[in-house]
């Protein structure tokens, strides 16, 4: 199984919109990166999760829209800035099916860094906004298959 880990795409200040929706920049960054995997061989995402804060409530939706995953698109506990990432390790392997978690700094690096090296306080991955790495789990453990960061695409 694969789980996609997402940055929520660029979003406005707290100073422009206390709520923080995604600007123009997130959006047209994010659009690329729907593009882009749209066009893999093999992709598939059956549930979007996010932390239900609007900019990744935004971005899923978005994701959704071009990916169209069967089980659709959940807020969830566990996806916020400040959550302990165990929460998340310990779901996903009992998970079937690949899912697409949205969320924020620090808590992805933190999720990526418990999965891949068991301790939440390295940085094996940089995350950008709108940025995709997919690890995937063989049952015995965590490896990473790859990572995208929308500067990199047309």
């Amino acid at each position: 199984m694969n789980v996609y880990l997402v940055q929520h795409a660029k979003a406005m200040s707290e100073a422009e919109n206390p709520d923080r929706p995604l600007n123009e920049e997130g959006r047209a960054e994010l659009g690329r990166m729907v593009a882009f995997l749209t066009q893999l061989p093999g992709f598939e995402v059956a549930r979007i999760w996010n932390s239900g804060k609007t900019r990744a409530a935004e971005t899923a939706e978005i994701l959704s829209a071009g990916l169209h995953p069967p089980l659709g698109v959940r807020a969830s506990d566990g996806l916020n800035p400040s959550d302990d990432p165990a929460v998340w390790a310990s779901r996903l392997p009992e998970m079937s099916y690949d899912v697409m978690l949205v969320g924020h700094m620090p808590h992805l690096q933190q999720l990526a860094a418990m999965l891949l090296t068991g301790e939440s306080s390295r940085t094996p991955i940089r995350f950008e906004n709108a940025g995709v790495v997919c690890l995937h789990f063989d049952g015995q453990g965590w490896s990473l298959a790859w990572a995208v960061v929308p500067r990199i695409l047309p």
